[in-house]
């Protein structure tokens, strides 16, 4: 299985003003095997470190942080010499804070070695208390897959390039290809796990086991990890997901979750599911102009789900319906299809999503980009046969220099608007 990161870590590995580097990311993306296998192809040696259940090594950062000490322990862990040279690799840094504490003097003192550092719940941990090395260490983000990697991994190397070059009429002569595996895509998602099972067996009940099976594991992670007076909050926000989503507008509604709440009673069950990852939040902005940031409306926001294939599963989509003719691109109401595009901006794009509204829905948009010194309204579109007059009545408004349409169309421009399929979302 490829990863788009591993071109990420290779550039780190070979930027001498390094720093140790943090993976982050949601439980089961895939941030431990990623470690792992870029240790495999470019490092002769990994010194491999998991602080879980690990006492006697979470220890070893108590006392102080005097690098040649510290590495002479890591050492004898690993049973040969750590050198520079060396992959050194701290998995489940969550637990040990002082660990994770010490990759500041790591970077200040030992920043020839090669340090990668990731844990599960990081994000809530470092909320939590542990001290962050500000300045002090390079990050990197750690996904689902996306359809271009979905790709790569069913053995699809050709269409996945094909797709980088941005040649429509080479990519648009294998839209049936592309729709094929883009429905596979929808109901599969992009855990790792997930994919793998799906790539070697093409049983989609295997996959929706898996994926059942990691909803599990999340829920495991509410009640082992929140205070139990908190846990009903975090789990009626999780659930009630699929049912923010399937609405006509999407934005996140406390009213929905139960009659009468409150955003204060819930804002940090939210907060939660964001530091866990497990979540993703698209703010609204109220006027379309840059930078769009400065627009934007922290009590009007999208709630979306980390990846498109449990999204699924919460709603016990099953496989027919999603992938029979042209269902799956109606079914649910095009919340699918808005999941699947919010994480491909996220995790194709360096742009930051938002969505646009105001008091006349008239002119709501999807999602909304800023593009240099364009804002780049978004309409997203589920099906082959589509009308934009929303997007239309957007541009005779506000006149933006670009406008996009996803959909299952051909690539297209017009004098407005340019239709990008939805299989090439990363073109965008």
């Amino acid at each position: 299985m490829e990863r788009s990161a591993m071109n990420a870590l290779e550039k780190w590995k070979n930027d001498p003003k390094r720093k140790p580097l943090v993976i982050m990311g949601a439980r089961q993306v895939g941030k431990t095997w990623l470690m792992k296998e870029f240790g495999k192809r470019f490092f002769p040696r990994v010194a491999y470190i998991s602080f879980y259940n690990n006492k006697r090594m979470a220890a070893v950062f108590d006392n102080d942080f005097d690098t040649a000490r510290i590495f002479s322990y890591l050492s004898i862990e690993v049973g040969f010499t750590i050198d520079t040279d060396t992959l050194i690799i701290f998995d489940e840094i969550q637990n040990a804070p002082k660990a994770f504490e010490s990759l500041k003097y790591f970077c200040e003192e030992a920043r020839q070695y090669h340090i990668v550092a990731a844990g599960s719940l990081l994000g809530v941990a470092l909320h939590e208390g542990i001290s962050y090395p500000v300045g002090k260490v390079d990050l990197l983000y750690l996904y689902p897959l996306n359809f271009r990697e979905y790709l790569q991994a069913v053995g699809e190397q050709s269409l996945a390039e094909t797709l980088l070059t941005g040649n429509y009429s080479q990519i648009d002569a294998f839209s049936d290809r592309y729709i094929y595996h883009l429905k596979n895509y929808f109901y599969v998602g992009g855990m790792p796990e997930a994919v793998d099972r799906f790539r070697m067996e093409s049983d989609y009940f295997a996959a929706r086991r898996i994926q059942k099976d990691i909803l599990t594991q999340y829920k495991g992670d509410f009640s082992k990890h929140i205070e139990t007076k908190d846990i009903p909050r975090v789990n009626m926000v999780w659930e009630s997901i699929p049912m923010q989503l399937a609405k006509e507008n999407k934005k996140f509604f406390f009213g929905k979750i139960k009659n009468g709440a409150r955003s204060k009673e819930f804002e940090a069950a939210i907060e939660w599911l964001l530091d866990c990852g497990l979540v993703y939040k698209v703010h609204r902005v109220n006027e379309p102009h840059v930078p769009l940031s400065a627009y934007k409306n922290f009590s009007a926001y999208k709630i979306f789900m980390i990846d498109i294939g449990l999204l699924g599963a919460m709603s016990e989509l099953d496989a027919k319906s999603l992938l029979d003719g042209n269902d799956l691109f109606v079914e649910f109401k095009g919340a699918l299809t808005e999941q699947y595009v919010l994480q491909e901006l996220i995790s194709s794009t360096e742009y930051t999503p938002y969505y646009f509204g105001t008091d006349s829905a008239r002119f709501e948009q999807d999602f909304m980009i800023q593009q240099g010194m364009n804002v780049v309204p978004i309409e997203v579109k589920a099906a082959v046969t589509v009308h934009s007059q929303s997007l239309k009545a957007f541009h005779e408004k506000y006149h933006p220099e670009k406008s996009i349409r996803f959909s299952l169309q051909k690539y297209k421009e017009q004098e407005w608007m340019v239709n990008i399929p939805l299989y090439a979302v990363c073109n965008c």
